[in-house]
Formats: structure tokens, C-alpha cells, sequence
């Protein structure tokens, strides 16, 4: 049994890994020169202004009065700069952002993970080729660019980490900190005569990271007030530094500036993923080389922004991320970050036509030489007679585009170099895309062959372990022949020269040669699959074909529930109608009715809102109460079945119902202390860990009466689960695990009639009893239909709280009983753990449902890893990385949600097996040994 989990545990952590070595691997290459435009530039000096997590909605709308909300922007938008919408890509959370906006390229989808450390990766950046730069913020985001850049030359200044605190009175002060602070160093500027000469010097950068906008988007909302005034301080922030700017600088017309963000916010408060609200932010430039305000009489734009904003009449030019990177290095005449695949936005330029001809042909080089590194390193690794080159940009065309460029520049026909540099980084940007997808077929090929090994084979192992043709194949099995695993090692060994020969990556062994035992062992077990097609061929092939059909339905459903929520609706209330086709509903009627009216309960939350959208602190005292009720009733049928009025496990009860009660508590005064901006209160803090820690050690005091424990696993369960709430959802684990209750009864029922004894009752089935291996049955469909049964019910345990199979979908507010301070992976483990509570509830009553059926826990188990593999393999071919960024983050979301599910539950199956059959006892209580 070990040996299988250590195998399909292997299978599915190279299977999840291969989507971001086939789809998101770094675009990163090294070995290329610097580029920089050879004309004297525009500015001196650039100030970056980035505004984390602002819209650009929130920025360039009037308010409720019809005046701008940012009136300094405004004005500059109408009468100095150019303005537009930055558009941002997947993953739309602030180091990728950054990266962008200061490196020029994006990030691959992983980065998200990496969160906001210093470079796991080393990266040419518009701060590493400056001559100065002094920045002022987040010392997250700062040291990113300070570690990586070569020399002495970067100045960071940032605010303690306990700052980022999204409970404090007033977070709009991270903000003022940065203006207050760079006012102060201009000022002690003027006395400091080294300084002064550096800050008069060429090439500097002053970098602006504000992060008060972020903070209180998270903690209020983008449509509270607290966000709009945010965006107001910020405004007249920016309005003083650059009336300081051009008073020291004596006006001199040499500073340019640039005013964008590094992603949007979702209206419930959180980034990650690709909607609109988080993929377009505002853009706003002015200053040296920056073209003034145009008008226009018509705009045409696949969205209704100018006319939201009123801003039909100025001319908007919008921008990928990366293409603001070669724009400031243009403007300050800096080399442009090696690795930038932006394209330079000429017709922002307020300049000759000759630096905007000469400009373009620099980043037009500088991409090429990206695009000849990656395909050197191709066809390096590659046998000759295997290369494929990229046959739009041969080496010849690539010489006759810059040679006729550069013609174009000396006949000062500058529009015709311009557009004739555009089709070359156009052609070089696709060029990349080729060699960096280069082996994406071959690696899906063998991933996929090696999945659908591992489906195979593990079905393989459930009819062998329960089929009855078995018994009759397994006489006629003769000794096995050593040819086939001789055959599969000398393939191995093929396979290994050939990845050898061409200096593959080590993970590309992986994925190549683990099929390979897995095809062995499937093979190997040969007669087991004669026999069972042998067996299949007996069933009339209308039943044989309706069944497949009923269960290919059943995935599908599954598989379109991450698309469309209602469908888990859909399969609930059709769930509700299986008494009906059954003897159940004549033989176990009150079972039948609270089986239907559970699911039709149970139905109604993939109806309701997103979580978090619409908080509602009343809703998560009713379900303390609900659950205080219910904990009631089981206290006085306690006190009814034993003798003496105190014993051990009433006043186990007694204790979990306190926990509940003071679990109601901390998350009314957190609610209202954050309504005051007071902060987390300290007791409510230490409360909430404490309950926390107590909910796993509570159940394992409990009795291994099944439906005690069951129920003790449930009270500490919502004990934490109600800090975690903000809303509805609060309700959702009570009605589910409800359901679990009754899905235990009615599985036993269905095995009576199925002709199966059951010696023991439901009520007296102790979790500790051992079931003799003599005892377990062979398979027939309904324990297919149990298997299905978990898949939904854990699917429906995801998608029924609300959540969207997306990263932006999680609310910070979930976690502010336990922590307001930032704090990226502390505040991830507590909404993982959140997620993960359903989930153990519908994992413990399964082992309570395999315990009673009498099954084998590793083949009904088996059973719903293939399920669950089935739909990981769709949801595999569903994965791209084209298209608009919202599908391309919901197609990574899916495969990892579902991929992840089918990782977790083995682990999950480990913890649900402690949390019921694990005993602990009190320290001076007797032993007691069950039998």
C-alpha cells in the first residue's frame, strides 16, 4: 500500500510541476549586449510614481459631484501629458508588476509563488543602468531592484514591515511617510554639497512605491471611502513633489515623470488573477520628451471608458506594462533592460523624428539580440537533424530589415524605419515565442502518456484486488517473463541517451522516463485486463454503454461546475432525487426525506455571491447559534445515555460549546474594533490562535462512537471556521457535514438491500474497529457511485463556499481575527486552511462511509483518485497561455485546484484517519482497550 501512495503521490507532483515547465517557464536569456539610443536624451532625470493596487477606473472618474477625483492627474491629463490605460498580464500581484513596469518583461505565471522576496532570478532592470536612483516605500518591493543591481548606486528608504497593517487607523499614512520623507531628503539636499552634485547628475531615477491604496483596497474595499481619500492624498502627494522637483531644478525642463500602477483590484478587494479591475490601471506621463495633451474629435476603443470618464475629447494611448521600461530608458538615455520585451510607444514622444527613427531601431536590436541568444541555445541543444528553425526571421531577412532601417534613417524617411522596426520586434517577439514553446508538444506527449498509465494502472489494481475473474485468471498466470521489464530498460536507456545527447534539462528525464515502469507494471498485469475484457464483453452492450455514458456525464458536470457554479445546484437536486429510483424511499422514509431536504439546502450556495462581496457579520453569529443549538440537543441526549450526569465527554461538550461561544465573541469585537480603525485587539488575537490550536486536539479526546466523533470534529471545526468567516459561509460547513450524517445512514441502507450483511447499527459502529480483511467484498457499481459521490461532494465543498477557481477570489477580511499586518504566507496558510475545513468534514465521513459499506479503504479511495484524475487530465488540455489574460489565469486556476484536490487527498485521507481513529487520553485516566 506504502509503495502505491509513494508512486501516485510521484505521478501527481511531476504531473502538477509539467504545467509550468510545458506552458510558464521563465522567458529569461543572458549573453546579450546593451542597447541605447546614440542621440543626446530629452530629460536628465525620471521620477516613477507607482500607485500599488490602483485602479484606473477609481483615478480618472468624477465622483458622486461630478468633480475629479484626482484633480492634479486631471490637469495634467487635459493640460500637460499623455495619458492612457496600462495594460497588465497574469499574475496581477505586485512583484510581477514591478518587474514589468522597471524589467520590461513579464514574469512567468510562477512568480506569483515568489511572492514578494528579493530576485530568485538575476535580471537586467531600467535601475541597474542608471547612474543614480533613490527609492522610497516598501522594503518588499524595493530590495527587489536594490539586490540586483551591480555597483553601489541604488538608495532605498522604507517604513518598518508592521506598518502594512490593514487594520490601523489610517493606512493612507504608508503614503505620506514616502512624500514626507522625500521632501525631507531634497531639503537636507541643499546643505549637503555630495549629495547635491549627485541629485544634479544625468541618468537618475527617483522611484515612488505607494502603498497606502493597496492596504486600504484590501482592508475596505475599492468603492470605500477610505480608498478614494487614499487616492486624493496621493494625488496631492504628487503634486507637491513635482512642484519641489522643478524648484530645485530651477525649472529647467529636464525632469520627466511617470504616474501608473502595478496591478488593479477586484470589488472585493484582492488581485491575482486577470479581470479588467485588475488588469487595467491608469498611466499618466508628462515632463521632458513627453508630447502635450491632443485633442480629438472620436476615439474608437472596445470599451466605454471616455465616455465613464469623460475623456472622449483628449487622445488616449494605452500601453502594454512592459513597454513603459524602454519608454523611461528612452527618455533618460540609459541602456534598455536586456531582457525588456516592450515595444517603445513612439507617439508619445515629444521629440525629433530622427531620435523616434533612431530610438525604435535600438529597441528593435535589442529585442533581436533576445531572439538570437534563445535560438543559439536551441539549436545548440538540439540535434541537427531534429532543429526546426523559426523560418519568418532567417538570418538573411534579419539582415535585410536592419539594413534597410538603418537606409531609411540616412534618407530621413523616418516613419518608413519606424514601421519597418515595429515588424521586426514584431517578428523577433514571435521568433521568441517559437523557441520558448519549442518542446512544449513532446513534454505534453510524455506527461499525458504517463497519466494515463497511472489511470490505468490503478484501475488495474481495483479489479484484481475485487473482481472475481481474477481468482480464475490467476491460475492460468504463468511465472512472469523477464522480457518485458528487459525490453522497458533498454527503451529507458535509449531515451536517456537521447535527452543526454542533446543536454536536456534534468526534469525533462523525469517526465520522459516515468511512464515508462508505470507502462511496465500495467503490462505486466496482462491477464488481468484479458479477463476483465473478457468479463465486459458478457454485459449486453446497451447496459455497458449507458453506464459509460451516465459516468462520462457525471465528469463533464464536475468539469463544468468550475465554469458555471450553478451546475453543482444542478447535480445536488438531481442528487436529491436518488431515493426515488430506489427502494429506499419506501424502506427508510424519514433517512430519505432529510437526505432531500439536506440537499436542497446544500443546493442554494453555489447560487449565492462570491464570498466576500457581500460581508454580513450576522449571518456568521446565526450560524454560532445554529450550531450552540444543535450542540444543545446533543448535550442532552449525552446526559440521557449515561448514568452519571458528569463524565468525560459531556464536559468535552460542554467545553467545545464554550469555545464556540467565545469564538462568536472575537469575531464580534474584531468586527466592530475594525469598524472604529482601532485595530485587532490583542485578547481577540491570542483568542483566535488558541482556538485554533485547540480544534485539533479537541476531536482526538472525543469517543470513537462514530457519529461522537463525527460530531466533535464538527464543533471544533466551526469553532475556527467562524473566525474565518465574513459572511454566508459561515453557515455552509453545518448544512453540509448535516448531509455527511445523512449520507452515512443512507449508504448503509443501501448495502441491506443489497443483500450485504451488516452486523453492527450505525449508532454503536466505533471507529477503532478493525475490519477483518476476510470480510471485505468484492465491487459492484454502487461503490462507483460512492466514489462519484466524494468527488462532487469535495468539488462542492470548494465552489459552495463561494470561492471562484481563481487567486483573487480569497478575502483578506477572512483572516483579520487572527492578523491585520501584512504578511503574504501566513495570511495564505490561514484561507488555505479555511478552504480545507469542508473538506476534512466530507473526508471524515467518507472513512465513516467505507468503514460501513465494508469496503476496502485503498480501492473505494483508488476509485476517486481516478475520478479526480480523469478531470485533471481535461482540465491539462484546457490550459492556455493565449488569449485575454482572464482566461488564461482561469485556465491555470482550474488545473491547479483540481490537481492540487487530488494531491491534498491523500493527506487529507491521512488526517481524516487520525482525526477518527486516534484516541488521547488524559493523564491519570485508566486505559480502556476496545476490541
Amino acid at each position: 500500500m506504502l509503495l502505491y501512495i509513494i508512486l501516485g503521490l510521484l505521478v501527481h507532483f511531476v504531473f502538477f510541476a509539467s504545467i509550468f515547465d510545458i506552458y510558464f517557464t521563465s522567458p529569461l536569456v543572458h549573453g546579450m549586449t546593451p542597447q541605447f539610443t546614440p542621440l543626446p536624451p530629452p530629460a536628465k532625470r525620471l521620477v516613477l510614481f507607482v500607485a500599488d493596487g490602483l485602479r484606473a477606473d477609481k483615478l480618472y472618474e468624477l465622483d458622486e459631484n461630478g468633480n475629479p477625483r484626482a484633480p492634479f492627474i486631471r490637469n495634467i491629463i487635459m493640460n500637460e501629458g499623455s495619458w492612457g490605460i496600462s495594460h497588465t498580464r497574469v499574475p496581477t500581484e505586485s512583484r510581477p508588476g514591478h518587474v514589468a513596469l522597471i524589467a520590461g518583461f513579464y514574469e512567468d505565471v510562477s512568480a506569483v509563488a515568489k511572492g514578494w522576496k528579493e530576485n530568485p532570478v538575476e535580471f537586467d532592470s531600467l535601475i541597474n543602468e542608471t547612474k543614480y536612483t533613490w527609492s522610497w516605500g516598501s522594503a518588499d518591493i524595493l530590495a527587489m531592484f536594490a539586490k540586483g543591481a551591480s555597483g553601489n548606486h541604488v538608495y532605498t528608504y522604507s517604513y518598518d514591515a508592521e506598518s502594512e497593517d490593514f487594520g490601523a487607523q489610517d493606512v493612507a499614512k504608508l503614503d505620506t511617510w514616502v512624500f514626507d520623507n522625500m521632501k525631507e531628503f531634497f531639503h537636507a539636499a541643499r546643505n549637503n554639497q555630495s549629495l547635491f552634485s549627485k541629485l544634479n547628475e544625468e541618468k537618475i531615477v527617483f522611484f515612488l512605491h505607494l502603498l497606502g491604496i493597496d492596504t486600504n483596497g484590501h482592508a475596505h474595499r475599492p468603492s470605500s471611502r477610505e480608498y478614494m481619500d487614499n487616492i486624493k492624498i496621493v494625488d496631492e502627494g504628487v503634486k507637491e513633489i513635482t512642484s519641489m522637483l522643478k524648484d530645485f531644478y530651477g525649472n529647467d525642463g529636464k525632469t520627466a515623470f511617470i504616474f501608473t500602477s502595478d496591478h488593479g483590484m477586484t470589488d472585493w478587494g484582492f488581485h491575482g488573477a486577470g479581470h479588467p479591475s485588475e488588469t487595467c490601471t491608469p498611466f499618466v506621463t508628462w515632463g521632458a520628451g513627453i508630447k502635450y495633451p491632443q485633442k480629438v474629435s472620436a476615439q474608437k476603443f472596445d470599451d466605454t471608458y471616455l465616455e465613464e470618464w469623460k475623456l472622449e475629447n483628449w487622445k488616449r494611448q494605452d500601453v502594454n506594462q512592459a513597454d513603459i521600461a524602454p519608454l523611461m530608458a528612452c527618455l533618460i538615455g540609459v541602456p534598455f533592460p536586456l531582457n525588456s520585451v516592450g515595444i517603445l510607444p513612439v507617439d508619445i514622444l515629444n521629440s525629433t523624428d530622427l531620435f523616434k527613427a533612431e530610438s525604435m531601431f535600438t529597441n528593435a536590436v535589442q529585442i533581436l539580440e533576445q531572439f538570437k541568444v534563445k535560438m543559439t541555445q536551441k539549436k545548440e541543444a538540439t540535434l541537427p537533424f531534429l532543429f526546426t528553425p523559426f523560418k519568418l526571421l532567417s538570418d538573411s531577412k534579419q539582415m535585410n530589415i536592419l539594413r534597410k532601417a538603418r537606409s531609411y534613417i540616412k534618407q530621413k524617411k523616418y516613419d518608413e524605419a519606424v514601421s519597418l522596426c515595429k515588424e521586426l520586434i514584431n517578428l523577433s517577439l514571435k521568433g521568441l515565442s517559437y523557441y520558448h514553446t519549442y518542446d512544449r508538444f513532446f513534454l505534453a506527449f510524455n506527461v499525458v502518456l504517463g497519466f494515463v498509465g497511472w489511470i490505468s494502472y490503478a484501475s488495474l489494481l481495483i479489479i484484481k484486488s475485487h473482481c472475481n475473474l481474477t481468482r480464475s485468471v490467476g491460475k492460468e498466470v504463468k511465472k512472469p517473463s523477464h522480457l518485458l521489464p528487459c525490453c522497458f530498460v533498454a527503451i529507458g536507456i535509449l531515451v536517456a541517451l537521447f535527452l543526454l545527447v542533446q543536454a536536456c534539462p534534468w526534469t525533462y528525464y523525469v517526465y520522459c522516463l516515468l511512464p515508462l515502469p508505470i507502462w511496465c507494471a500495467f503490462l505486466r498485469e496482462f491477464p488481468v485486463l484479458q479477463g476483465f475484457v473478457t468479463l465486459l464483453l458478457t454485459f449486453p452492450p446497451s447496459r455497458f454503454v449507458g453506464y459509460l455514458l451516465l459516468f462520462i456525464l457525471g465528469v463533464e458536470v464536475l468539469v463544468l461546475s468550475f465554469f458555471y457554479r450553478y451546475m453543482l445546484t444542478a447535480g445536488l437536486i438531481v442528487f436529491a432525487g436518488w431515493p426515488f429510483i430506489t427502494p429506499l424511499w419506501t424502506r427508510a422514509k424519514s433517512t430519505s426525506l432529510s437526505w432531500i431536504f439536506f440537499c436542497l439546502v446544500l443546493a442554494v450556495f453555489p447560487l449565492m455571491p462570491v464570498v466576500g462581496r457581500k460581508p454580513d457579520i450576522f449571518l456568521v453569529m446565526g450560524a454560532g447559534l445554529l450550531v450552540l443549538l444543535l450542540s444543545l440537543f446533543v448535550v442532552t441526549s449525552v446526559i440521557k445515555r449515561k448514568d452519571s450526569f458528569v463524565n468525560e465527554e459531556l464536559v468535552l461538550h460542554l467545553l467545545q460549546m464554550v469555545s464556540m461561544v467565545l469564538s462568536m465573541c472575537v469575531v464580534y469585537g474584531t468586527h466592530k474594533s475594525l469598524l472604529k480603525k482601532q485595530g485587532l485587539p490583542l485578547l481577540n488575537q491570542i483568542a483566535s490562535w488558541m482556538i485554533l490550536a485547540s480544534s485539533f486536539v479537541m476531536p482526538l479526546l472525543s469517543p470513537l462512537i462514530l457519529f461522537d466523533r463525527l460530531f466533535s470534529i464538527l464543533l471544533s471545526s466551526m469553532s475556527t471556521y467562524l473566525l474565518l468567516s465574513t459572511g454566508y459561509e459561515a453557515l455552509f460547513p453545518l448544512v453540509l457535514s448535516c448531509l455527511m450524517f445523512v449520507w452515512i445512514h443512507m449508504e448503509q441502507e443501501t448495502l441491506q438491500q443489497s443483500g450485504i450483511s451488516c452486523k453492527q447499527k450505525v449508532s454503536s459502529i466505533q471507529f477503532a474497529y478493525n475490519t477483518d480483511i476476510t470480510q471485505l467484498r468484492d465491487l459492484y457499481l454502487d461503490d462507483l457511485r460512492r466514489a462519484f459521490f466524494l468527488v462532487f461532494f469535495l468539488v462542492t465543498a470548494f465552489f459552495g463556499t463561494g470561492n471562484i477557481a481563481s487567486v483573487n477570489s480569497f478575502d483578506l477580511a477572512s483572516v483579520y481575527c487572527f492578523l491585520t499586518v501584512f504578511s503574504p504566507y501566513m495570511m495564505g496558510a490561514l484561507m488555505m486552511w479555511k478552504i480545507l475545513i469542508p473538506f476534512v468534514l466530507v473526508m471524515c465521513a467518507f472513512e465513516a462511509v467505507q468503514l460501513t459499506t465494508q469496503l476496502s479503504s485503498k480501492s473505494l479511495f483508488l476509485m476517486v483518485v481516478i475520478t479526480s484524475d480523469i478531470m485533471a487530465l481535461h482540465f491539462f488540455f484546457l490550459v492556455k497561455d493565449y488569449g485575454s489574460w482572464l482566461d488564461i489565469g482561469t485556465s491555470i486556476s482550474h488545473f491547479v485546484i483540481v490537481i492540487s484536490m487530488t494531491i491534498f487527498l491523500v493527506f487529507l485521507n491521512g488526517l481524516a484517519q487520525l482525526l477518527t481513529t486516534k484516541k488521547l487520553r488524559l493523564c491519570g485516566r485508566p486505559k480502556s482497550h476496545l476490541i
